[in-house]
């Protein structure tokens, strides 16, 4: 472990941008709970992205300023989980747990980034294409290349691996191993792990969403099948069970932006 990425991590600064950045994406998700939402109860015309989440900041009568404060804190969080990423977890004993935290770290370093771009592309007027337009590009270029059904299809399976195992740290209960419990205020600890499994598990099930249309994409050969969240929960939205099922996302968008208000204080990190 690098002394001086420990040293780098545990700088004050750090630790403040970080942590304030960690409330920024708990917003973030705070607000894509409101969108699904607002779908759920019959407002199709929502972008439920996450880009789409931080474009409704922008309808805000000082929309700019948020914008710009939301990209500045999503920059700081990606940062901060870089930073984990290089000499963090070292309270996880076994080292295959701990590079799968670390590899957790890098992708919400790189959600963060791109999120916050998105910020300051709706701040400064830069039109944003939404998940489901970039993710039906992007599928057709794949599917255009040589065994390009394999290649979605392996991408589909790593997108539905992927949200069965942020479930699973929801059932599981393990984000509990990253929190310093002492540093909620006293009878607290009950609510944030109700809400940590919710959170995670809600997310969880959001990834499973996108993989299962990617996964149509790949077998029938058509990228206007594949999708983002977006098309995602709009899918969902359209079916006999839609209602239900969306408020359930949304609880579980809600409950995992309420926790990374607990965490941005009582992360180990």
């Amino acid at each position: 472990m690098s002394t001086t990425g420990q040293e780098v991590r545990r700088h004050p600064a750090v630790q403040l941008l970080g942590r304030a950045g960690m409330v920024c994406y708990g917003l973030v998700h705070v607000l894509l709970a409101v969108l699904t939402a607002q779908v759920a109860f019959g407002d199709a015309g929502k972008r439920t992205d996450q880009k789409g989440a931080v474009s409704s900041l922008a309808q805000t009568a000082v929309g700019p300023v948020l914008l710009w404060v939301v990209a500045i804190g999503l920059f700081a969080f990606a940062g901060w989980q870089l930073t984990m990423a290089v000499s963090g977890y070292g309270w996880v004993a076994k080292k295959r747990k701990r590079l799968y935290r670390k590899c957790g770290s890098v992708g919400r370093a790189i959600t963060g980034t791109v999120i916050g771009i998105a910020a300051i592309g709706y701040a400064t007027g830069s039109s944003q294409s939404n998940s489901t337009e970039q993710s039906q590009t992007w599928t057709a270029r794949v599917l255009a290349l040589p065994f390009g059904q394999v290649l979605v299809g392996a991408v589909a399976l790593f997108v539905l691996g992927l949200g069965v195992a942020v479930a699973r740290k929801g059932v599981k209960k393990s984000f509990e191993d990253d929190l310093d419990m002492s540093e909620l205020p006293d009878g607290s600890r009950g609510l944030v792990e109700r809400l940590g499994r919710i959170g995670w598990i809600g997310k969880g099930a959001s990834y499973v969403l996108i993989g299962i249309l990617v996964a149509f994409a790949a077998v029938n050969a058509d990228p206007s099948e594949s999708g983002g969240m977006d098309k995602a929960l709009h899918t969902l939205a359209a079916q006999p069970y839609g209602l239900f099922a969306l408020a359930l996302i949304a609880v579980g968008f809600l409950g995992f932006g309420a926790y990374c208000f607990a965490a941005a204080r009582a992360h180990k990190g």
